[in-house]
């Protein structure tokens, strides 16, 4: 039995996993207003995440996240930014001081394996 290896080496403290939380998200824009965004989370970590926002924010600028299924609140950091389409943008943030079960799920340990999975020896079409 052959067994297909994800070569690709984790470089984050915990893996990202996609996963698909309500978040609300406040801030302060570049003309010093406070914004509330509703929004949902593309992918998580341990560590912070990443979602879609159509406010302009700003790398090192300070987010407060909240999990609207667990009203948990984390202070965050803009970590990059990618255009996202329509006006949006793609923001990764990571966690000033990472909150306990923030989203409510285990992640695995830094330095884990990556999965194996085992494949069968012949393909059917």
């Amino acid at each position: 039995m052959s067994t297909l290896h994800f070569r690709r080496v984790e470089r984050r403290r915990t893996a990202r996993i996609s996963v698909f939380a309500d978040l609300t998200v406040h801030g302060v824009n570049e003309q010093n207003e406070k914004f509330k965004v509703q929004t949902r989370s593309l992918s998580v970590s341990g560590h912070g995440g990443l979602t879609v926002l159509d406010v302009t924010v700003s790398v090192g600028q300070t987010l407060f996240v909240i999990n609207d299924n667990s009203k948990q609140k984390a202070e965050c950091r803009v970590v990059s930014l990618r255009p996202g389409g329509n006006g949006k943008t793609i923001v990764a943030f990571e966690f000033v001081t990472p909150p306990e079960d923030f989203w409510k799920m285990t992640f695995p340990a830094a330095g884990a394996k990556p999965l194996r999975r085992s494949l069968p020896k012949t393909a059917t079409a």
